[in-house]
């Protein structure tokens, strides 16, 4: 009993000195703990809307401010359909509702007998299944109040849903951006963690002494990383294509282009990782708490709306928010969290910040 008892307090202090192992099984849980229950608790899941009021009747006029719609929605008045696409397009709404002519006198004769149900339409971007799959249903829920409200008669509305895309893309080929964001998230935070281990093991030390420029070493491990960063993105596409049919809709230079700068800022954000990271065991805790809210409160996965305030804010600084919107913009022609080219320039100034702060405090030793 006596052993037995000695070698539990050895292992228990083996396992307590081993900080990685620590961080997987205590705090690591924690960290999902957190972050899901900031993500589901919380958020007011408000989109904003583009109304179009194509009537111009009190009673169409009155549906601005009805429960089903005001409470969840927040809507944007616009003068024309066409108008209220291109803010879409934009980035400005997150979908179009269009109230048809005739809506007023639909109310007021409560779907007699033998008229057609009126088209209420609504525009989405299906490039963001979940918000789409929202604002459809709360539409929706609005058309079968109205339907109800005429029990016994014809149906008074008839929802009809359009999407901004004019070709026929399955859902699948809109996580196939998120998914090329978030490969090159980690390519990019994971270069941090060999680069530790050398300093470690004095690799940098030794090289540092050799005639090998500095600059020259380092300039060969990023373009390692961004040639296994295209290679990705090849491969990702080429399975997308090969097994679901998806093809590339926009430019494929554009789409290049974004690769390698989201790559190239990926891979600054780990050599800043690097430069504060004392020990490999540190570093690969660093980039586990970051990859985690990169990947989760981006919007690659959960829409931005579903997540409170203060959670809308961070995401707003993080670079994988907008490499996911730019991949999703040329990849598919999905609608805009921002514009492309505000997009790019985002990336960009996080790549020389990065950058920037890696050169100041990048240690060889």
């Amino acid at each position: 009993m006596h052993t037995l008892l000695r070698l539990t307090s050895a292992n228990l202090k083996s396992f307590t000195r081993d900080r990685a192992a620590m961080f997987w099984t205590l705090a690591f849980p924690l960290v999902f703990i957190l972050l899901f229950g900031a993500i589901f608790s919380g958020g007011t899941s408000r989109f904003t809307v583009a109304w179009v009021d194509g009537d111009g009747s009190p009673s169409s006029t009155a549906l601005l401010s009805n429960p089903a719609l005001a409470n969840v929605l927040t809507l944007k008045t616009y003068q024309t359909a066409d108008d209220a696409i291109a803010a879409m397009k934009q980035g400005d709404v997150r979908a179009v509702l269009v109230i048809p002519k005739g809506f007023g006198s639909a109310i007021a004769s409560a779907g007699a007998v033998g008229g057609a149900a009126l088209p209420l339409t609504v525009y989405t971007d299906p490039s963001n299944q979940q918000v789409s799959g929202t604002i459809t249903g709360i539409v929706a829920s609005l058309v079968g109040g109205f339907n109800q409200a005429a029990s016994g008669r014809p149906p008074i509305l008839a929802l009809q849903t359009q999407t901004v895309q004019s070709e026929a893309i399955t859902a699948v080929a809109y996580l196939v951006p998120s998914i090329l964001a978030m490969a090159l998230m980690q390519l990019g935070l994971f270069s941090a963690i060999p680069i530790v281990e050398q300093r470690e093991s004095l690799i940098l030390k030794r090289i540092a002494a050799t005639p090998i420029k500095r600059r020259t070493f380092i300039a060969a491990n990023v373009i390692t990383r961004l040639l296994v960063g295209l290679i990705q993105a090849v491969v990702i596409l080429a399975v997308a294509q090969v097994v679901f049919g998806i093809t590339l809709l926009g430019n494929p230079f554009v789409f290049a282009g974004i690769v390698v700068l989201g790559a190239l800022a990926f891979i600054a954000l780990g050599y800043v990782v690097a430069s504060f990271a004392p020990t490999e065991d540190s570093a690969s805790q660093m980039v586990s708490i970051l990859q985690f809210p990169l990947m989760f409160l981006s919007g690659i996965f959960f829409a931005l709306e579903s997540l409170p305030q203060v959670l809308r804010t961070v995401a707003a600084f993080m670079p994988l928010t907008y490499l996911g919107d730019a991949l999703r913009q040329v990849m598919v022609g999905g609608t805009p969290f921002v514009p492309l080219g505000v997009g790019v320039g985002i990336l960009a100034a996080w790549l020389v910040g990065c950058f920037l702060i890696s050169a100041r405090f990048f240690r060889w030793q």
